[in-house]
């Protein structure tokens, strides 16, 4: 009889240790299975460490950006329209960690947690990816570029859908350069500027400092301020790139007087000024179809007098997202409301069937009386100062420039804005990295970007 009880808890030990085996199988496939499928090591997947075998990714018009023929990686034929989406659509190295063939791997080889790879095996790829972006769209603002290091981007503010997304430098991936590591010509090729970068905003914050002095300064509106080329805080001077004489709140945003805004600055003192800034988004750590963008930094605490003057107008040790910042100009052109840029719009089964793809977020947000006052002090920008022939009227082009300055070399050239036309709901971000003038560069970009966008 004891010898028949060892043997049963013998065979109960054995089956509690076999479901405990499978249990923990199951546990490790659900949670490594994608990555073990996407591995490199997998040739049903990879060749000579290259994606070959996997669902499409197409922009919004069907233009296929990547593509699997044959046991092999077909990109579109023309060149720029591969440097211009490399870093929305990924390398097929995978080095590119944001791509859509990094982030989307397990659905472009078809990997489930119920059904393995069997939609690779019977279809020969996994389902494909669906992008808001609009690849003619991503040439036309890659170009635009003209060299320059930095980003572009543009967005739907009314849906968030993300029409443009570019990242430069670039490179072929039908032709890569050899011996890129080390070349200042390539830096950070790997990393998405609009998704990963911090730059010094410049004046481009200048928007942050407004929204803060129209909720904080009743009388912001009717103050005149005295521009002598520099403001004295007692700690030292803030410099203006000008000699403005005596101006008021809309003319010194026109003519981005340092001067006054370092005014502004001090009059509504630091908690007020961080208080703004956060709730614009500051801080915050926002993410695309989940990929997670650099939360924007503003400068530390505990600042004197003219280290505020200085953060007030974007210098200091103020870092900025360009994402960000565009989710910041949708929310002023929206009525307040900002939406998260979209970059997938759906998931397309092997069987030919559309999922749908994340939802509409909610992103910066700010009064409405607020941002009705900013889209007037934008728009003024805009035909006061950067459009005084009226070149850009149809689109009702609303913005500000940044010219943001860089310990030991070229200023960061920036725009960001939008087209307040109803017809147009598109808001911009321009980067040019150590580009120089943000009025004299990056505005020229993106009119140009614009006037493509908005027809």
């Amino acid at each position: 009889m004891r010898r028949i009880t060892k043997r049963v808890y013998g065979l109960l030990a054995l089956v509690i240790g076999f479901a405990c085996g499978l249990t923990a199988l199951a546990g490790s496939l659900a949670a490594h299975g994608a990555k073990w499928a996407g591995s490199r090591a997998n040739a049903h997947v990879f060749s000579n460490g290259q994606l070959v075998s996997a669902g499409g990714i197409y922009d919004r018009n069907g233009v296929a950006l990547a593509a699997s023929a044959g046991g092999e990686r077909i990109l579109p034929e023309s060149k720029t329209t591969r440097m211009a989406t490399l870093h929305a659509v990924g390398d097929p190295q995978g080095f590119i960690s944001a791509g859509v063939q990094s982030v989307f791997r397990a659905k472009l080889i078809g990997w489930s947690a119920w059904n393995g790879m069997y939609p690779l095996v019977r279809y020969g790829r996994g389902s494909d990816v669906l992008l808001n972006l609009d690849a003619e769209l991503c040439a036309t603002a890659y170009k635009a570029l003209n060299g320059h290091k930095g980003t572009v981007a543009v967005m739907d503010y009314r849906t968030g859908e993300l029409l443009c997304m570019v990242s430069a430098p670039s490179f072929d991936p039908l032709h890569k350069p050899e011996n890129m590591e080390g070349d200042e010509k390539y830096d950070a090729i790997y990393m998405n500027r609009f998704l990963h970068g911090l730059f010094t905003p410049g004046s481009v914050f200048k928007i942050v400092t407004a929204a803060a002095a129209i909720e904080n300064i009743p009388d912001i509106h009717t103050q005149v301020f005295t521009c002598t080329g520099k403001y004295a805080t007692g700690e030292g001077y803030v410099i203006c790139s000008g000699t403005h004489g005596k101006i008021h709140f809309e003319q010194a945003m026109n003519n981005s007087c340092n001067a006054a805004f370092a005014a502004i600055a001090e009059q509504l003192g630091e908690q007020k000024l961080r208080a703004m800034a956060e709730q614009l988004g500051f801080s915050r750590q926002y993410a695309i179809d989940g990929i997670p963008l650099s939360p924007s930094r503003f400068s530390g605490g505990g600042m004197n007098v003219l280290e505020l003057g200085w953060a007030g107008i974007g210098q200091h040790t103020t870092l900025a997202n360009p994402a960000h910042f565009l989710m910041l100009m949708s929310a002023v052109a929206n009525g307040g409301e900002g939406a998260v840029p979209r970059l997938v719009a759906g998931i397309r089964s092997p069987g030919g069937f559309v999922a749908a793809y994340g939802r509409k977020e909610s992103g910066v947000r700010l009064s409405a009386a607020t941002a009705r006052q900013l889209v007037e002090l934008l728009r003024s920008n805009v035909q006061n100062k950067y459009d005084s022939d009226g070149s850009e009227d149809a689109m009702q082009l609303c913005g500000k420039t940044g010219t943001a300055e860089v310990n030991g070399k070229k200023p960061h050239a920036w725009f960001a804005g939008f087209s307040a036309n109803p017809q147009t709901p598109y808001s911009i971000v321009i980067v040019a990295e150590n580009g120089g003038s943000g009025q004299g560069v990056a505005y020229d970009i993106a009119a140009k970007v614009m006037r493509a966008v908005c027809g």
